[in-house]
Parts: structure tokens; C-alpha cells; sequence
């Protein structure tokens, strides 16, 4: 038991932190939109690299440090190709409305101006009633695919991501011996699993904030500020 504690915090340390990953899960989780796929990818692959840095793969990767040079610049490229989207997003906010019979219990980020009125200009739906969203031109919610493409791609292309989860862990589970090394990897993907799940699916109760076109401008421009920032950490790194 002490040792899957150890594994569930040393875990919590690594994933509770504001990164790219963790960005892209909360927007999905915000509109809404392919949750449970981004969250699977992401906790799936957590449960690989912690097992292969409880196995020992993390000792592999130190002997070819230039595995890693090839994730750095890779990843520093996508992270950026990333930003330059989100920017664009903030440049043009949405405002989250629900859509009717929305499929999955999806929500529609909509562009302010992009619900058209009847031909004579009045709105058409009665007082009272539920206005259902319009996707924007340009805006509609992204494919499974591509979805979890980009999932894949901020989750495998981070070089922290092996440094961390992969060299870091491994080394702290390499003080327990025996089959207490994988009662911490236990913990230590019980933590990822639950975070990821909680991250996805615990952002919709910010739905009412980004209602408001405002808040998808600020958290878009941050989300881009981020992955900037790690981008550049990368390069110079």
C-alpha cells in the first residue's frame, strides 16, 4: 500500500502541471467534443510510458540521447504550428452554446455573428424557446481523426514527456525492489487515469463561463502563450 501511495503522488507531480496536453484535454472537455477519445489516448499513453520507465526503457533512452533531439524538434515544431491556431481562435472568439439534440451531449462554440436571422431580419424562434446553435463557416467541430491526431501528436512529441515520466519515474521506482517497483507504477497510473478523466470531463462545468465570447479570447491566447513558451523551452533547452 505505501508503495502505490508513493507511485499515485510521485504521479500527481508529474501530470498535475500546465502543459500542452493538459491545454488541449481541458478546451475538448469545455466544448465538449471527442472527451472520451482525448481522454483514452492521453491515459492510455501515460499507462505505456510509466510502464516502460518501470520496466526499465528509461535507461535505453539515456544511452540515445538523440532520440530525444529528434522528439525536441519535432515536438517544438508542432507546438508552435499549434499556437498559430489558437491565436487565430482568440482572434475570432466563440461564444459556447448548446446545440439542439446535440450528438455525444456536445456543446457548439459558435463565432459572435455567425447566428443569421430570418429572411425579413427578425429572429424566428419563438419567445421563449431554446435557440439552437448554428455552426460557424470555417468553425465546425473537428473530426474524430483529426482529434486524435493532435491528442497523439502533444502527447508522443514531448521530449518532457519521456524525460519525465519515463527517465524520471524509472529512476524513483527503481529504489523499490521486487514487486513493489510495480505496485508504484500501479499508483502512479491509477493517478493519471483519474486526473485525465477529471481534467476531460470536470471541464464542462465551466461551459456557463465560455458562454461569453470573451473567456474563449482569453483562454485561446493563453492556450497559445503556452505552447509558445514550451515550444521555445524546447529549442533552447
Amino acid at each position: 500500500m505505501t508503495s502505490i501511495l508513493a507511485g499515485f503522488g510521485f504521479g500527481l507531480s508529474l501530470i498535475v502541471a500546465i502543459g500542452a496536453q493538459n491545454a488541449y484535454v481541458l478546451r475538448q472537455g469545455i466544448t465538449r467534443t471527442h472527451v472520451a477519445a482525448v481522454v483514452g489516448v492521453c491515459a492510455v499513453s501515460d499507462v505505456l510510458l510509466i510502464a516502460a520507465g518501470v520496466g526499465g526503457f528509461g535507461a535505453v533512452l539515456r544511452s540515445a540521447p538523440e532520440v530525444l533531439v529528434v522528439a525536441r524538434w519535432a515536438g517544438a515544431a508542432f507546438l508552435f504550428g499549434y499556437a498559430a491556431l489558437a491565436l487565430r481562435r482568440a482572434w475570432r472568439p466563440a461564444a459556447l452554446v448548446p446545440a439542439a439534440d446535440p450528438p455525444g451531449d456536445a456543446a457548439v462554440p459558435v463565432p459572435v455573428g455567425a447566428v443569421s436571422s430570418s429572411v425579413n431580419g427578425s429572429d424566428s424562434t419563438p419567445r421563449g424557446a431554446a435557440r439552437p446553435a448554428r455552426p460557424a463557416r470555417g468553425r465546425t467541430a473537428p473530426a474524430l481523426g483529426a482529434t486524435i491526431a493532435t491528442t497523439l501528436a502533444l502527447t508522443w512529441l514531448n521530449p518532457h514527456v519521456y524525460l519525465d515520466t519515463v527517465v524520471l519515474l524509472g529512476a524513483f521506482a527503481s529504489a523499490h525492489a521486487g514487486a513493489d517497483r510495480w505496485y508504484l507504477a500501479a499508483g502512479a497510473m491509477t493517478a493519471s487515469v483519474l486526473w485525465f478523466v477529471a481534467l476531460g470531463y470536470g471541464a464542462r462545468l465551466l461551459g456557463p463561463l465560455f458562454a461569453r465570447p470573451g473567456a474563449w479570447r482569453v483562454l485561446d491566447a493563453a492556450i497559445a502563450l503556452i505552447m509558445v513558451a514550451l515550444g521555445a523551452g524546447l529549442l533552447l533547452g
